[in-house]
Formats: structure tokens, sequence, C-alpha cells
């Protein structure tokens, strides 16, 4: 027991695992914990640096990383001094005065060292900072370093800071973690935090909202939910004679303006105001908080908050989130649920309505996690170019930034013609509208959506809700509060076009909403079935247009394109992903020194590539190979322009320096399994095209290269998509 606090068993093993893998040399490096929010995970990893600096030879400095929102660092210091008082700890500036000495705890808030602006280290501070890592390795001092919350911050400035103090072990610690073949892994069960009386026993989704009634205002409905449930907690715990007062949290995705201001006037018209102490705000930019905020018997109710504090926050009061929808479609973050899981007094009181914690939401997506690739699976290595692949020189395209494609009329053409031709439309709006809805489309009158409901026993089981799990619901279109939902959708399909916002709106009004202008009209929707169309059928929508622009119209204008272009060479040091394998080989034709078959594993390389770099391998007319990367500018970039226009970058995969001296370009697509193709680039032809163009005017060999039953074939003379097709030729014909 650390200085009075209760032990629980879960918490004493996963310190005995952390000693045991910090003590044994034999250990990885990484180590990741899974801690369900509540667990305890900071009193966990204190206990653990306790137990590890009072059973070893104290030649060990810690370092505690904390993601910057929230002031994490300041609490989690502060824990550890209330907890054990007789450690050494200290924040980053006092280490970089005074040295990591040997028994420390150094608390980073991560902001410190990845971040640009005020609040960032200066770059004389930022290499003091690392002199003075250089200093305690040179003095005998071995480093661990603790990753709070993990997933906060995966970027390549924290790897950096990581890798510079080169630690014995590095202690990764989320609620949101995933076990990989080269970390060692420790799962805390949330059913143990539960039985513990930590965290609540179940979480109940949506209670109360009823599918067969049409809901005219989102705020509106979920605030009077919420609000009714609150009350209903508050009189349970007044039943029970405890003094506590549960507290909403109303999330904001992103803060707007006017989303804010809605709920205020809401919250206002029930009796909740800032003025008589019942809703408090913690935005990145604005923060009204009262005193007691924390507090079992605080006075705020709504506590409106963005993102900012889904990490590293403790009000064991909190019982119900409303995550509210500001583009329409967002995922919800499983992590934010943590801030209303604690059990306010570590018991369970043995009435259902206490022992749960409610979530009010219309988001259709929850995500578990938010690690990237990289921490979930792989490892990174840096790899040096080999001196025979240094001489390279091709040209490398860019766009011309005064080339703009198509223009209004131009492109509404184009997308008229498409859905005309695709769903048969004509003059008739009647009959218009009958095939667009066979063709897939809704003309619902209300928003659509499908939500969970229901009550989930932890929160994997929630971000796995199925369809049993799920309701439908109608809300009433508004275009004041519902205009934002609309930019969310046209924006959607302007990612996905390149084109304009505006431009995507104007096409849009002029095929599908009632207006003087009659040309190019299929359906004339009042305004509110506009809005109700746009945003019901985005996915459709966004389909439609990227098949426009797949479409071979921008052949005629890439005449008048003229590429910018700069020369390119290969970089002489690359970062590649990989994973361990059982058996390592190294690929002894590869550009790049010590490359080896750790870099082409599955879920690295598509089969197209792995089959194409070990056919290289094998060839004994290759000299060297390279894989090209898949975007930046220290890449080889060749220019095309889609139906519409529009240019875009592509990247070929590889390129092969053969030993006539002859180089080849190669790009992969995928292939057939029995008779059905592989390949989902729509762009594939304009690409090829536009590749082809290149390779002719550089004088260079080329072809698209795919895979057949682990046979590879080339085409660069006319793009098919079938593969028996006469252009498709075995590899070994070309090279």
């Amino acid at each position: 027991m650390v200085n009075g606090m209760k032990d629980y068993e879960f918490q004493n093993e996963c310190v005995e695992f952390l000693i045991d893998k910090t003590v044994d040399i034999n250990s990885k490096q990484v180590i990741t914990v899974k801690a369900p929010t509540g667990a305890g995970k900071t009193v966990i990893l204190i206990k653990y640096v306790d137990e590890y600096l009072k059973n070893t030879d104290g030649h060990t400095a810690f370092v505690w990383l904390c993601p910057g929102k929230g002031n994490l660092e300041e609490q989690s210091k502060g824990s550890m001094e209330n907890l054990t008082p007789q450690r050494d700890t200290r924040n980053l500036m006092y280490s970089m005065l005074s040295g990591f000495e040997p028994g420390s705890v150094t608390f980073i808030n991560w902001e410190l060292v990845t971040k640009k602006g005020n609040t960032a280290l200066k770059d004389s501070e930022r290499s003091n900072l690392f002199e003075k890592i250089a200093e305690a390795h040179k003095d005998g001092t071995r480093f661990v370093v603790i990753i709070d919350e993990e997933h906060m911050n995966n970027t390549k400035k924290a790897d950096d800071v990581i890798s510079a103090f080169v630690a014995k072990n590095i202690i990764r610690v989320s609620a949101t973690a995933n076990k990989v073949p080269h970390q060692e892994f420790y799962e805390i069960p949330e059913d143990e935090v539960i039985n513990a009386g930590l965290i609540t026993r179940a979480i109940y989704v949506n209670e109360g909202v009823d599918e067969s009634r049409e809901i005219e205002n989102d705020y509106d409905y979920l605030l009077e939910l919420a609000d009714e449930k609150r009350k209903e907690i508050a009189e349970l715990y007044k039943q029970m004679k405890v003094s506590i007062r549960p507290l909403v949290l109303i999330q904001f995705p992103m803060g707007q303006p006017e989303t804010i201001k809605a709920v205020e006037d809401k919250l206002s018209s029930m009796g909740y105001t800032y003025d008589n102490g019942m809703v408090n705000i913690w935005m990145s930019d604005e923060k009204i908080v009262g005193d007691d905020l924390t507090n079992l018997d605080g006075s705020a109710a709504f506590l409106l908050m963005k993102q900012a504090i889904s990490t590293g926050w403790d009000c064991p009061r909190a019982k119900i989130l409303v995550k509210l929808r500001e583009g329409g479609s967002e995922d919800f973050q499983i992590q934010t649920i943590g801030r209303i899981r604690r059990m306010p007094e570590g018991k369970h009181y043995g009435i259902n309505t206490l022992d749960y914690c409610y979530i009010y939401t219309l988001d259709t997506n929850y995500k578990m996690g938010l690690l990237s690739s990289l921490d979930k699976a792989y490892q990174v290595r840096r790899l040096f170019l080999k001196d025979e692949a240094k001489e390279l020189s091709l040209v490398k395209e860019l766009r011309d930034l005064d080339f703009d494609g198509l223009g209004e009329r131009e492109t509404l053409i184009k997308v008229y013609e498409h859905f005309k031709k695709k769903y048969n439309l004509g003059n008739n709006k009647n009959i218009n509208r009958e095939n667009l809805e066979a063709g897939g489309y809704n003309f619902s009158h209300e928003i659509d959506s499908k939500i969970l409901q229901g009550i989930f026993k932890n929160t994997e089981e929630l971000a796995n809700g199925g369809a049993d799990n799920t309701i439908k619901i109608k809300t009433m279109v508004n275009t004041h509060s519902h205009g934002i939902y609309l930019l969310h959708s046209v924006d959607a399909i302007k990612k996905v076009t390149g084109m304009q916002s505006q431009k995507v709106k104007n096409i849009l009004r002029r095929m599908f909403s009632k207006g003087k202008r009659t040309k190019y009209k299929f359906v004339a929707l009042e305004n509110a079935d506009f809005y109700a169309f746009i945003i019901n059928n985005v996915q459709r929508l966004k389909m439609d247009f990227k098949e426009v622009t797949s479409g071979l119209g921008g052949v005629q204008m890439s005449l008048k394109l003229e590429p910018k272009t700069t020369t390119f060479t290969i970089p002489e040091m690359e970062i590649y992903k990989y994973s361990e394998v059982k058996k390592r080989t190294v690929f002894r034709l590869n550009a790049y020194k010590e490359y080896t078959n750790e870099f082409i594993v599955g879920k690295l390389r598509s089969e197209p590539e792995r089959l194409f770099e070990r056919y290289c391998e094998r060839n004994e007319n290759v000299q060297w190979f390279y894989k090209n990367g898949d975007a930046g500018q220290q890449y080889l970039s060749i220019v095309y322009v889609d139906g519409v226009g529009k240019q875009w970058l592509f990247y070929p995969d590889y390129i092969v320096h053969m030993k006539d001296g002859t180089d080849w370009i190669i790009e992969t697509k995928g292939g057939e399994v029995a008779g059905h193709s592989k390949n989902i680039d729509m762009q594939v032809v304009n690409k090829f095209n536009a590749f082809k163009n290149y390779a002719e005017n550089y004088h260079l060999k080329w072809g698209f290269v795919r895979d057949e039953s682990e046979d590879l074939f080339i085409n660069n003379t006319e793009y098919v998509e079938d593969m028996a097709d006469e252009h498709w030729v075995d590899i070994s014909e070309a090279f």
C-alpha cells in the first residue's frame, strides 16, 4: 500500500508485471499496458516507480510524458507527491537546469517538446534538452520512459524525443492499446475494474430516444433527455442521503460558436446559466469553471467542453455525456466515455440507475482508438542508399498552379451527362425521381439516421454494437441549424473530387433544387427537401462524382497542360516501416542497404508489390530496384488530369535499374482472382495515359503490373481491365 491508498489486486498484479519486465535484460523494449479508464493507471504507475526505485541499484531516471491538454503532467506530478512524498519529482525545466539525475521522475508536457508556438521549446532549449540527456548517459544513468495516454502523441517529433532517451524500457499506457508482436503487453480486464466498484457496471446509450417520433431539433431533444435523467439520478442520491450532484458533460467536436450559442440558449430556457452557476464551460479559448466543479456536490449541473478534456481530467460525479454533431457524421471517440464511467464513491449502489452511465448522441460511428498503424503493428528503421543508386536522375512532374481545369459550366455538363446516362433521366421530373429512387437515392423529407440504443457492458461491446442495437430516427430539416450539415456533405464530395465547395454546391442546386433556371434540372426540390436529399445521399453522391472524375474527358485538356518539372534523385536516407518475421532475409538488389523481407509483410505491401519485389530480387538482369514513396516532395511524381480537368499527382511504385543501363518505372495494381478484378483505383485509365505520355517524353521504359495466381503481367500499350486481353503479357517477356 502506498501512503494509505487502497490496494486492488488487479493494480498490484500490473505493478508486478512491470517490475518483472523492466528488470529483465531480455525483455522487449516497449511495454504496452491496456488499462480501462478508472482502473487507476496513475496510481499503478506511481506504485511501479516507487517499487522499482526501492528494489534496484538506483541508477535509473524516469521520464513521465503526458498529453498537454488538461495539464495532466501537473496532476500526475501532484499525485505522486501526495502518494510517495519521498520521491524526487520535478518538471522538465528543473531537469534541464540540474540534469536528469538517478532516482528522479521528470514529468513532461508533450506540447513543450512537440508543439510549434509560444509554449514550445526554443531551438536553443531543445538542444539543451538533448545535451542534458547525453550528459546523463555519459554519467551512467539509465532511462525508463513512461508514456501516459500514449494514443495522444503519435508524431515524428514525439518519436524523436522518445528516441533521444535511448530508454531501457518504454512503458506505454492507454485505454485503447493493441497487442502487437514486437512489444510486451499487459491488459487489465475491464470486468475486474467493474467488479472492484471503480467504474459503472454498464453504459446506457440513448435511453428514451423514441424512433417513432420525428425530432425537430437535435440539441433540444438530447438536452431534454439528459436533464430528465440527471434529475432522476439526483433524486435517487437524495433518497440515499448521499451528497452528490450529477454532472452532464456536453461535448462539441469542433466548438463552433453558433452551436455553442444554440446550446447555451436552450439551457438558459431550462433555467441553467453561467450566472446562476449551473453551467460551466471549458474550451481551449474560453473557460468559466467554478472552484467546486470536481467536488462531488459541486454547483454546476452542465459542463460544455471540447475534446480538450477527454483525457487527463477527473470528475467522478460526471454521469451523463451528450455528444453533439456539428458536421453531421463525426465519429464518436470512445476515449471520451471514460469521463463518465468512474463511480463517485468508488463503489456500486445496487441500483441500476446509479450504477450505469449514460450517453445521448445521434452519432452513427464509434471509434475504439486513435493509435496509428505505426504504433499498432510496426516499427521503423532508417536505411541508407547504396552508392550505385545515387547516380540516378529523373524528371519529376509537379502541378501547374496556373492550370485550373474545366470551368463550372463544363463541369456541370459532365456531371449532368453522367447522371442522365447512368439513371436514364430525361425531362419528366416525376420519372426522374422514380429512376433515382430505383438507383438507391433517398427522397425522404427528413434527415434519416441509424443510431445505437441499448445497454453495453463495456467499451469494446459498445464499439462493436451490432444491428440488434440499432434504431432509425428521423430529424425534421431546419435550414438554419442544418446548414453546417449541408456544408459538411458538400465538403465530403469536394474531398474526393478536388472541386471547390461552391462549385459542387452550385452543380447540385442546378440539378436537384427548385429555381428559375430549368436547364440541367432533374428534380426541383424545395429548399428543406434539397438539404435532406444531399445530407441523406452524401455517400452515393460521392461515388457518382468520383465516377465523373474517373472519365476520360480530361485527356484532351491534358494536351494544354505543361506540368512544372524538377529533378528527382533517390533520397540518401529513408525511414521504412517493418514488422518482425521468423526468418529474416536481406534483399541484395534493393537500392538501400539492409533492406529485408521485414519491409514487405502483408500489411505493409500489397500482394502485387510483394510479388514484384521478389521477382526483381530473383531477376539476373536487375542491378537494383527502389520502392518509391506514396506522397511527398522527395518522391518521384507524375501529373495526371481527371475527367473534369483537375490535376493530381500520382507516385509510381518502383524504379528498376537494369544491368544494361536502362531504367524501368513500374506502377502495380490489383490483379484478378477467379476472373474478378482486384483493382479499386477508379482513376487507373487516366493514370495509365499520363504515365504513357511521361515515359514517351523522357524515353523511359515503363508499365503497369498486375497479378493473377501469383504470376505477374505487364501492360504499356493500352489499358484494359480484363487481364485475358492481349495487352497484358507475362512480365518475363518485358524484362
